[in-house]
């Protein structure tokens, strides 16, 4: 008896291309212990009737957890989540391991593939290339389009410059040359303050940038884990936010509530903005993904138009 074909996933291209309203993607991670799958689970059953576009699973600091990525790819698809999108970075593999991953991924139905050069393994502080390895982003799109023309590839903007930026004339050339290696969208680095992500779709356009740009919102949870990421990212935390969250002292509850009224008002403002999409950095967790919900219901039942 024959196996049965694989499901194959929708190019979010498609999805872009032919959307009516803007998307809604969520980020999931492969958790590290049991308590996080227990979250993983919980989030995965508690999300699936929001009825998200697509959702992403990243790949882990230098590649570490590549089987699980997969593992967490095939457990969405069980909970009916699709299209699946896997990260991918240059870390820690060859080009020809690069080519077996890719082989691997497109052989299980999956079409779209988050293109990322990738942080340094744990304990390392610079990038550094494998032997026989990528560099870049920009090399992985164009090794993956040329093994597979079929890929959808997503890339990574950053609003506020990368972390190892030297100008954002610099960052654009970069970007730009990931366009044209064959990236079909941009998601961006998380941002608190919505007009660095204004400014940074101005600065594509000016460099002949057109692909649809996803801003990337993350709700802050509490003081300390917004500053935490915020300082591994280089993204800027706004005074005001942050004061909220210093206000709510060691009220967990208050503290998040903040953070999630924080990342509605930012999606409300950015759908009035006709963006094309929200990609939410939920942390494996269900509240933050709420606020597209208390979005969008605010902005139904005030009526509000968009802005020009």
């Amino acid at each position: 008896m024959k196996n049965a074909s694989p499901l194959v996933d929708t190019p979010i291209s498609e999805l872009l291309q032919n959307r009516s309203r803007p998307l809604l993607s969520y980020e999931f991670f492969p958790p590290k212990s049991e308590k996080g799958m227990s979250s993983l689970q919980d989030a995965t059953e508690g999300l699936i009737d929001t009825h998200p576009d697509f959702v992403t699973v990243t790949y882990g600091a230098g590649g570490s957890t590549r089987e699980l990525t997969f593992e967490i790819a095939t457990l969405l698809r069980r909970f009916g989540y699709g299209p699946i999108m896997p990260h991918l970075t240059c870390v820690g593999n060859t080009e020809a391991e690069l080519h077996e991953i890719a082989d691997q991924i497109f052989a299980e139905g999956y079409r779209n593939i988050m293109t990322l050069r990738g942080d340094p393994p744990q304990g390392q502080e610079n990038f550094e290339v494998t032997q026989g390895g990528l560099a870049n982003a920009r090399d992985l799109a164009q090794l993956l389009k040329a093994r597979h023309p079929a890929f959808c590839l997503g890339v990574a903007g950053y609003p506020e410059g990368h972390p190892e930026s030297q100008g954002h004339a610099i960052d654009m050339d970069y970007l730009k040359s990931k366009v044209d290696a064959g990236a079909s969208f941009i998601t961006t680095q998380l941002f608190l303050d919505n007009d660095y992500y204004y400014r940074f779709v101005d600065r594509c356009e000016k460099a002949g940038i057109t692909l649809p740009i996803l801003p990337g919102i993350m709700p802050a949870l509490s003081l300390g884990q917004i500053q935490r990421i915020t300082s591994m990212c280089g993204a800027t935390l706004p005074n005001a936010l942050a004061e909220k969250l210093t206000h709510a002292g060691e009220d967990k509850e208050a503290a998040m509530n903040s953070g999630i009224l924080w990342c509605t008002e930012q999606i409300v403002d950015l759908l009035q903005h006709d963006v094309p999409g929200i990609h939410l950095y939920i942390l494996n967790q269900i509240r933050p993904a709420m606020s597209y919900q208390l979005a969008r219901t605010f902005i139904e039942m005030t009526g509000m138009e968009r802005k020009k």
